[in-house]
C-alpha cells in the first residue's frame, strides 16, 4: 500500500493502528473515484472532492486532489478554470447547468444533509443525471466528508512529497500508486 519509493502517504499511515480500516477505506476510495463503472468523469469527481475538502477545511485532501483534476483533465487552460471556479466558489460560469447542478448538490449534502429532498433528485435527473450518476454525486459527496473527517479529526499533516498519487488500476487488490 504505498507508493514509488516505498513511500506511504500519511493518510494511510493514519490507520497503521488498524490496517483493517486502511483495508474499507482503500475499496471505497477505489470505487468512488477510479471504478471503471463509474460514467462522471474521473476531473469532475476530483473536483467536488477538492471542493468539499475546502468547504471541510480539510488542506490534506485538497491538495491531494487539486492534482487530481490536473491529472485528468485534457489541458492546463480547463485545470485553471476550474481551480478559478473552485476559488470563487462559482459553478455557474465555467460548467453546464447539469455539472454545475451535480456540484451544488455535493455541497447541499455536506453542508444541509437534512434539507437534501426529492426535488433535489429531481432537478438532477430533469438536467440529464442518471439515477447511477447521482449515485455517483452522493458517494463521492459522503467519500470526502469521511475522509476529510479522518484526516482532520487525527491531526495528519499535508507531506512534501508524493503529493496527488493515485490507484494505478481500479482492480480492488492492486494497491499500487503513481
Amino acid at each position: 500500500m504505498s507508493g514509488p519509493n516505498n513511500h506511504i502517504d500519511n493518510v494511510l499511515a493514519g490507520h497503521s493502528l488498524r490496517p483493517h480500516t486502511l483495508e474499507g477505506h482503500m475499496a471505497l476510495y477505489k470505487a468512488v473515484l477510479h471504478h471503471g463503472s463509474n460514467t462522471l468523469p474521473k476531473w469532475y469527481l476530483e473536483t467536488i472532492g477538492t471542493y468539499i475538502s475546502l468547504i471541510n477545511d480539510c488542506e490534506y485532501c485538497a491538495v491531494h486532489h487539486s492534482v487530481g483534476i490536473k491529472k485528468n483533465v485534457e489541458s492546463e487552460e480547463h485545470y485553471n478554470a476550474i481551480i478559478a471556479a473552485i476559488e470563487a466558489q462559482d459553478f455557474d460560469t465555467i460548467f453546464p447547468e447539469n455539472l454545475a447542478l451535480g456540484i451544488n448538490y455535493a455541497v447541499k449534502l455536506t453542508s444541509n444533509h437534512a434539507e437534501i429532498t426529492e426535488e433535489d433528485i429531481v432537478a438532477l435527473r430533469e438536467v440529464g443525471f442518471s439515477d447511477g450518476e447521482i449515485l455517483e454525486l452522493n458517494q463521492v459527496s459522503c467519500y470526502f466528508n469521511y475522509v476529510n473527517r479522518m484526516v482532520v479529526g487525527l491531526g495528519i499533516h499535508l507531506e512534501e512529497n508524493n503529493i496527488g498519487l493515485s490507484p494505478s488500476s481500479d482492480q480492488e487488490e492492486d494497491w499500487s500508486h503513481n
